[in-house]
This record gives structure tokens, sequence and C-alpha cells, in this order.
């Protein structure tokens, strides 16, 4: 299956364990030197009762399966995860080009200083470094950069 046979739909109630699993599985191979700062069983609960429900979630699925998801909050990109077997397929871009329709007037996000490959991505994508901090802001404690992104007036 290629990123051209996933969906790309509004997140569910129902999608929230499996998106909840995405981005836990994510995390873990994305992130290994950053400690996880909230349990299985938290991370569960976030994405059913506050994700999905309060932000304009989004998932990518294949067949029946969710292997992506896209979370916007006002201007904030606040999540964009995908299944590790799923990197480098697109979806990704897929993702970035939704957030940029969905919010025509520009974006930021934050992501963690040493994601060195998630970094290179949202560069690729037109996104610039606006700032950086010492984590002191994120329940990591891990410094991070945030990025905007603004369209380009012709």
């Amino acid at each position: 299956m290629t990123s051209d046979d996933v969906i790309v739909r509004r997140a569910h109630d129902a999608d929230a364990l499996a998106a909840a699993d995405v981005w836990l599985r994510s995390y873990a191979a994305a992130l290994t030197s950053v400690r996880c700062a909230h349990s299985v069983a938290e991370v569960r609960n976030w994405f059913a009762n506050v994700l999905i429900p309060q932000y304009e979630t989004w998932v990518a699925v294949a067949g029946k399966t969710v292997v992506g998801l896209l979370v916007l909050n006002g201007r904030d990109l606040k999540q964009l995860y995908l299944d590790p077997s799923w990197r480098g397929c697109s979806l990704g871009d897929r993702f970035v080009a939704l957030a940029k329709q969905r919010r025509p007037d520009g974006l930021s996000l934050s992501t963690f200083r040493v994601n060195g490959p998630a970094r290179r991505f949202y560069e690729r994508h037109g996104f610039t470094e606006a700032e950086r901090t010492d984590g002191q802001g994120n329940d990591e404690r891990e410094p991070d950069i945030r990025y905007v992104w603004a369209p380009r007036i012709s």
C-alpha cells in the first residue's frame, strides 16, 4: 500500500485509541533520547478527551488502520506524527499541505531541538525558525524550537 491509497479525514471519537498508539510508537522511534512525560494511559486519555473532541484532528487511514495524525489548534500545528513504518512515504507532505490549506494565513509549531529529521522536514516545507527555548514551556522540559510558516504574497 502506498500513501496514495491512504485516506486523510477528520478524526472521529472511535479513532482516539489508534491515533494515540500511532503517537506513542512514533514518539518512541523518533525521540529516543527524550523521556515521555506521560504514561500510555495519560496519552490515550488526552487523545480521547482533549485532542479529538476539542481540536481539529485529522487521521490518515490505510485500509482500516490509522497510520498518521495531524492536530491543529488555531494557528498552531500541535501534532504531526506518523507510524514509523510510514515515514518517508510522502504522507507527512500531505499533512503539511492540508495544514497550510486549512490555515492559509500562516502556521506555527514547536519541535524538539534534538529532532533533526523533523527540523529538516519543516524547513523543507518553508517553516523558518522563530525562537529557541530552554524547554521550560513543554512537559518534557526538552529544549525546543518554534517555527513559523507564512504564505508568500505575490
